[in-house]
């Protein structure tokens, strides 16, 4: 009965990984992979245009808000332009850091220039830097701005999309000089807006109001990210991109792109919090002034030409004494989710803003695994290394229970020659049969699933370093040793071309490499430790599932196939130890027919002459 139950659970899980694999990772892997081949396709063409009767993809409009919300109409179609030319049609003002490169456009004040220094598009150092935002008129654009919105019968004119700043103060945004910017609408309204940078991702923008008019002005601040497009495979179970955010009032709000459209805009009215747009690695995310309430918007534009996605948010209406002025700052982030920044920009009181980071549902295993990783990785230097110092460490950790368990499989091998007479002795009466052999277990004092923890107490580790690989932009292009360049990817060989002997690239589904027949391997040398099931079709269906879990797991990260691996060889030599102490017979030359042979090397054969 308890091979019956091993078995079962064994197979339900097999199969569970096996179906969850293939639908949810290969399917929006080969989907992302087509949609990259046409990204790159259209941005190759030279002759791009936007469709007649809809506005070019980044031409501005006023957040999608109740009230005065005053949209700017569709502009006239456009050709689509490439980035630098984009760059050149407005005065800009240049942003330099550590981190980031790029501009601020002085038409608009908008954040639509901004490239982030220390990661590329490949693993190649050479390759282009990443680009988190783009300006209007490109393919994609993606950019931030903050504004004003003119209380109803107001007919003060107020700075916007198409307005230019000028540099009041400054030559470069950069984290040891502001700049301010001045708009002055020619009716007695200034406005100045002071930009700061921190030495990561965080811009602060204060807006100081003067009102020289000579009657009171109302008017509603806003701020946005907007982005036409989204980015190839966003479509992982796993992780979430899209709209985000955090709010007292409601909690989070994770709408990913496919909802967005469907479900229609979605507000939220509070005074503390943040919200943006998310990405896997990247983000862009406001933070408005806390204590002044405002009202969130999620939407995505309604035009069947192009997808565009915006998050802002609007403020209650502000008045502006005439004579006086008032001032309100806003906080922008844009940039790499790096866990240390983002968590550090949480505890300086932005509110629950490591959440940022999708750690997922079991978010209490996935941040310890993160942790202990990094912590790991700082001291030796290499992700890969620390894989395996902090699988021992687990394996430490959980030593008691898994000791108990081998101990107790080992009992159960003891007890196969008892259990093998009560089968043939009962053959004919299975029910007599399973109460015999229950008896047995109880008499011995052996569990008979006891052999299920080992694998149970794997999957949550499994699992939260796979998320760990998967969403960290820590683990993105951090090499291992030899060929693996990128823990966060799939081991790059394949026996199908003889690991690049053969000058061809096989499919997705047959790229086995190097470190998933090693992984197969050490499953198959853990399995072989024990006996096969007496059944034939149990014997053939164990035989196979270490070629089966090789296919499986060859297209995930190559950080989680080598995890496997390494937790495997433990595992075996652990379960060995054990056996020997226990006085149980280690079956694996036995079972593969090699028991003579090894008698041979060890001594304990005899040859023929």
């Amino acid at each position: 009965m308890g091979d019956n139950r091993n078995f079962i659970i064994a197979i339900f899980l097999s199969v569970l990984v096996f179906v969850g694999w293939q639908y949810f990772f290969i399917n929006p892997q080969m989907e992302a992979e087509q949609a990259r081949q046409q990204a790159a396709a259209e941005s190759n063409s030279t002759a791009a245009q936007t469709p007649s009767g809809t506005s070019a993809p980044g031409d501005a409009r006023l957040p999608a808000v109740e009230g005065p919300a005053s949209p700017l109409g569709d502009a006239p179609a456009r050709a689509m332009l490439a980035r630098e030319e984009a760059l050149a049609q407005a005065p800009r003002l240049a942003i330099r850091s550590g981190e980031l490169e790029g501009s601020i456009s002085l038409r608009g004040a908008r954040f639509d220039d901004l490239k982030l220094r220390k990661y590329h598009t490949t693993v190649d150092p050479k390759s282009p830097e990443v680009a988190l935002f783009s300006p209007a008129r490109t393919e994609t654009p993606y950019f931030s701005e903050f504004g004003f919105i003119a209380a109803p019968g107001s007919n003060a004119a107020l700075p916007d999309s198409r307005s230019e700043w000028q540099v009041a103060e400054g030559d470069a945004l950069t984290p040891e000089t502001p700049v301010t910017l001045r708009w002055d609408n020619g009716q007695g309204l200034v406005f100045h807006r002071t930009i700061s940078l921190d030495e990561h991702f965080l811009f602060t923008v204060a807006d100081r109001i003067e009102n020289n008019s000579g009657a009171a002005v109302a008017l509603y601040p806003y701020g946005l990210v907007s982005r036409t497009g989204k980015p190839a495979g966003s479509s992982f179970f796993i992780l979430h991109e899209g709209f985000i955010g955090e709010f007292p009032s409601v909690g989070e709000k994770a709408i990913k792109y496919s909802d967005a459209a469907e479900d229609g805009p979605v507000k939220v009215s509070d005074s503390e919090g943040w919200l943006g747009i998310t990405d896997k690695y990247w983000a862009a995310a406001l933070v408005p002034q806390t204590g002044t309430p405002f009202v969130a918007n999620f939407s995505e534009h309604p035009d069947a030409a192009v997808e565009n996605y915006q998050a802002d948010f609007r403020y209650d209406a502000q008045e502006v004494p005439a004579g006086g002025s008032i001032e309100i700052e806003n906080r922008l982030f844009a940039g790499a989710k790096v866990g240390k920044v983002i968590g550090a920009y949480h505890e300086a009181g932005i509110y629950k803003f490591n959440l940022l980071i999708d750690w997922g549902w079991f978010w209490f295993l996935t941040q310890p695994m993160f942790s202990a990783l990094h912590f790991v990785a700082l001291q030796v230097g290499n992700f890969g290394i620390a894989i395996l110092i902090v699988t021992v460490l687990v394996k430490l950790i959980f030593y008691p229970l898994a000791n108990k368990s081998y101990v107790a499989m080992s009992k159960m091998k003891k007890l196969q020659p008892e259990m093998e007479k009560l089968r043939e002795r009962y053959a004919d009466d299975k029910m007599k049969q399973q109460q015999e052999i229950m008896e047995l277990y109880k008499k011995e004092q052996v569990n008979p699933l006891a052999g299920c923890l080992p694998v149970l107490i794997q999957i949550p580790v499994f699992f939260a370093l796979y998320k760990v690989l998967f969403v960290t932009i820590e683990m993105r292009h951090a090499p291992f040793f030899g060929w693996i360049n990128d823990l966060s990817a799939p081991d790059p060989t394949s026996i199908f071309n003889l690991f690049g002997l053969i000058p061809w690239d096989p499919p997705s589904m047959l790229l086995i490499g190097i470190w998933p027949l090693i992984m197969g391997f050490t499953m198959f040398v853990q399995q072989r430790m024990n006996p096969l099931p007496a059944d034939p079709i149990q014997a053939q269906i164990f035989t196979w599932m270490p070629v089966i879990f090789t296919f499986m797991l060859a297209g995930f990260p190559a950080g989680l196939v080598i995890y496997w691996a390494w937790n495997n060889t433990l595992s075996v030599i652990q379960q060995g130890v054990i056996m020997k102490r226990q006085g149980v017979k280690i079956e694996i030359f036995s079972n593969l027919g090699l028991d003579k042979l090894a008698g041979v090397f060890t001594g304990g054969g005899k040859s023929k002459s």
